[in-house]
């Protein structure tokens, strides 16, 4: 039974903020989350990063071993989605994103945190950091075909990461005034980008639910699948352990739609929003039980 409390003390919160955002789509169906999107890309994430990172008591030796793990689970992800697109006659570079980057940021780190204290924050912090940088570059790279430096030199979160590793390879402790700071602009972004994932619930729609559907089945049964594989070859156990199978197991990151937007021509980014969609309702039933997985055999 206790397993099952705690199961829901980890999931409710996140679920239970998705839902005030779809509620509030629903009432308000003209709602601009637009600024959201500009505070998490500019100041949201990069505090995400530093903080999750430096207050969390990671090592920089966990860090770097889950950021491998993480680049090699991505590596399995691309695999998986151009096997699952190809059949489907669908793009398979510019609708990849959505199979090889999952939302570990805002929905896997908190639910890793309520899951394993501080310490898992900071193996998902680890891994979402791949994720991250990855958005900014191969995402931007597959959703437009053409690699622009740019991105990379112009990109907040990638100074952040940075920061943050530098921070713990020399071991440098960092200001309380600097982790205060960053956990305010951190908690506040996560708590907005929920509610944005609610709101676009209600807004974005699912053009082609069989093809969705069948993509959504890579991303979030799949997903678990291959980052147990990676506990089981690399004799992983513990907290950490548990943390890669339960961001293995997150849907589509909603990035994903936002940077196709810019990008990719209207049909790639209605193929990817329905991808979206559709994936985070099937987390609504395949987190819980990767989380339970979780809790029970790695903890």
């Amino acid at each position: 039974m206790e397993i099952y409390i705690k199961l829901f003390e980890v999931l409710f919160p996140v679920f239970f903020i998705v839902g005030i955002g779809y509620l509030l789509g629903k009432k308000s169906p003209n709602l601009d989350t637009s600024f959201i999107t500009n505070y998490a890309a500019n100041f949201g994430t990069p505090a995400l990063v530093i903080f999750a990172v430096l207050s969390s008591g990671v090592t920089y030796s966990i860090f770097a071993e889950y950021f491998i793990y993480s680049l090699i689970a991505i590596i399995l992800f691309a695999i998986i989605g151009i096997l699952f697109l190809i059949p489907m006659k669908k793009d398979f570079i510019r609708e990849l994103p959505p199979f090889i980057l999952p939302n570990t940021g805002n929905m896997g780190i908190p639910i890793c945190l309520f899951a394993y204290g501080s310490l898992g924050m900071g193996v998902a912090a680890a891994i979402s950091s791949v994720v991250i940088l990855l958005h900014f570059t191969l995402n931007v790279f597959l959703a437009n075909k053409k690699f622009d430096i740019k991105i990379i030199i112009k990109s907040p979160s990638f100074y952040a990461i940075l920061f943050a590793v530098l921070f713990l390879y020399f071991e440098i402790k960092t200001p309380t005034f600097v982790l205060n700071t960053v956990m305010l602009l951190a908690y506040g972004m996560i708590v907005l980008i929920l509610i944005s994932l609610g709101v676009a619930l209600t807004k974005l729609k699912v053009f082609s639910f069989k093809s969705s559907a069948i993509s959504s089945i890579g991303r979030v049964i799949i997903g678990p699948i291959i980052g147990f594989i990676l506990i089981k070859i690399f004799n992983l156990s513990g907290f950490a352990a548990g943390v890669l199978l339960i961001q293995s197991s997150m849907p589509s990151a909603i990035l994903t739609y936002l940077i196709a937007s810019i990008y990719s021509p209207k049909e790639i980014v209605d193929n990817i929003a329905s991808m979206i969609v559709v994936s985070t309702l099937m987390s609504l039933v395949t987190v819980p039980i990767t989380v339970f997985i979780a809790l029970k055999y790695f903890s």
